[in-house]
Parts: C-alpha cells; structure tokens; sequence
C-alpha cells in the first residue's frame, strides 16, 4: 500500500496536480506579440486597411518624418488613398507637401483642391495623370492660377466622372465646355458659377447631353438665358437642386420651362433675378420645394409680355 501511495503521489505530480484534485497554475509563459513593433505587424493585411485610414494627411507627413520604415508606410498609405483634401490650405511650402502627394497618390476617387491658389498646372498635372481612371469627383473652385490644359486629362481620360466643381474658374472657356460636351455624359452635379467666359450656344449644346444632371449652379452667369433653362427643362428632368442667383437675363419664361418639365426639382436659388417674379414661382411654391426668395405680392403690377416672351427669342 505504501509503495502504491508513493506511486500515486508521483503520478499526480507528473500530471500537474497538487493531490487535491487542483492544479498547480503553471508560469504564464511570456508573451511574444508584446515584444512586437509597429511596422513588424502585417502591413497589408493590418495596418494600411484598417489603420492607415483613420490618419488625416497631416498625420501622415508627421508620421513620414520619424525613419525611413515611417516613410515608407506613410507612402504605401498615401498610394491607398482614396480622397484627398486640401481645399483652403495655403500654408507655406504646401507646394512641397502636394508634389509628395501627387508622385504617391495612385487610387484616388474624390478631389478637393477648392481656394487652393498656389495651384498650378505644373503641379497638378502629375497627380491627374497618375489618378485619371479612378476620379469620379473633381473640386477646383477658385483655383484660379491653373489653366484649361488641367481639365484636358479630366475631359478625356476620367471615364467615370460624376461631379465637376469649377466655380470662379475665369480660365474655363468655351471649348472647354464643347470638349466636356464631347467626352463626357455621367455628370450628375456641375458648378460653373462667375464662369464669364462661356458663351449661351455652347451651353445649350451641353445641357442637351447632359441629361442625368441632378445638381446645377449656374449663379452670376451671364450666358445663362431663357433659352438655356429651356434646354435644362427639356433634357435634365432628373434636376433636384438649381443656383441660378444673379442671372440678370433669365426671366418668368425661363423659370415656366423649369417648373413644367423638371418635376423633381426641390430647390430653386433665385436671388438678383429682377426678370424673375411670382408668375413664374408661384407654381413651384405650391410643390412646396425651397426658394430662396421670400415670397412678394406682384399683383399690382402689370403682366408685360415682352418679359415672358423676350424678343431675343431664338430656337437652335
């Protein structure tokens, strides 16, 4: 019996146990993940798709600047990226910072340069050649220092193209709107606003095929006319959003086409449009969507024709 117990007590040692029926806990042996770095962890499958897209560019250059693996990661991040932002930022030597971009970026979708003034052709040519097959929004208002030669990768090459934002762009001319016309057809918003340089015919041509316009502002125009809202109402019946403040030359009759064919219109900015009045609103007040002009009694004032129909009245 003795020699027995004695066998049994080595038994339950060898197996761990206390003889008690418990378990001796074992040394927790040290763990290897916590001796692991950063950049050690799976960049591919880890950090650029579930990291990398939570640091702001800012992050990203401050980031770029620890090592040479930092700066690497911080590239290949850049690379991924898929929206870039830099509307309003006019810092100093911004110009160094977006030249990293452009030469990195490879699978951008959305661009926003808007207000950028040290933007130039020179500059922003690289990245619209390395991103002309993804981008499928464009944001270059007020960049005032580039040329049309910018927009000629954007009208030919970007295929997708379904927002195109070139307010105050007095560069933009006439034949860059019929090269528009020509090359692309799946634009739903476009903003031309100030754009003086366009004439009246080439936007009718371009309103005709760019018929799945869904948000248009044409403020402060002045090629826009009656005859140009017609073509809108005829062609873009999928209009839900149009800006046509200060458009000194549209009128009641402009508007009429707009209220009969774009059902489904839901906002109107009509402000400075003195050829504008209620005749004309009063119907679309009654589909309830939003005017920017508080309502006037016009009543006392006298129904002139040659407002409604303007003897410059032409049909192309």
């Amino acid at each position: 019996m003795c020699s027995l117990h004695v066998e049994e007590e080595a038994h339950l040692a060898a197996m761990g146990g206390n003889g008690d029926g418990t378990r001796t806990p074992s040394p927790r042996p040290r763990s290897h993940e916590a001796n692991i770095a950063l950049f050690e962890i799976c960049w591919e499958d880890v950090l650029l798709p579930h990291m990398s897209t939570y640091l702001s560019l800012k992050d990203l250059f401050n980031l770029r600047c620890c090592s040479q693996t930092a700066r690497r990661f911080a590239e290949a991040s850049l690379e991924k990226r898929q929206e870039l932002n830099f509307s309003g930022n006019n810092t100093s030597n911004i110009e160094l910072a977006f030249k990293v971009v452009a030469r990195c970026c490879r699978r951008l979708e959305v661009l926003h340069l808007a207000c950028c003034k040290w933007l130039t052709d020179e500059l922003l040519l690289p990245l619209l050649t390395n991103n002309k097959h993804r981008l499928c929004a464009v944001n270059l208002n007020e960049c005032v220092n580039i040329t049309a030669l910018s927009l000629q990768p954007i009208i030919v090459e970007c295929k997708d193209l379904r927002i195109l934002k070139l307010s105050k762009c007095q560069w933009l001319t006439t034949g860059a709107v019929d090269a528009l016309t020509l090359h692309q057809s799946k634009l739903v918003e476009f903003d031309i606003s100030h754009c003086g340089a366009i004439g009246e015919r080439c936007l009718i041509i371009f309103f005709r095929k760019l018929n799945k316009l869904t948000v248009l502002s044409l403020a402060h125009t002045p090629s826009v006319t009656d005859q140009v809202l017609i073509q809108i109402g005829n062609y873009c019946r999928e209009l839900e959003h149009i800006n046509l403040m200060g458009c000194v030359a549209i009128s009641d009759y402009g508007v009429h086409a707009l209220t009969v064919h774009c059902l489904r219109l839901r906002t109107l900015l009509i402000r400075r449009c003195p050829r504008v009045t209620e005749h004309s609103l009063a119907p679309l007040r009654q589909r309830r969507l939003y005017i920017d002009r508080p309502w006037q009694d016009n009543a006392h004032n006298a129904y002139n024709l040659n407002d409604f129909y303007p003897s410059d009245f032409l049909v192309y």
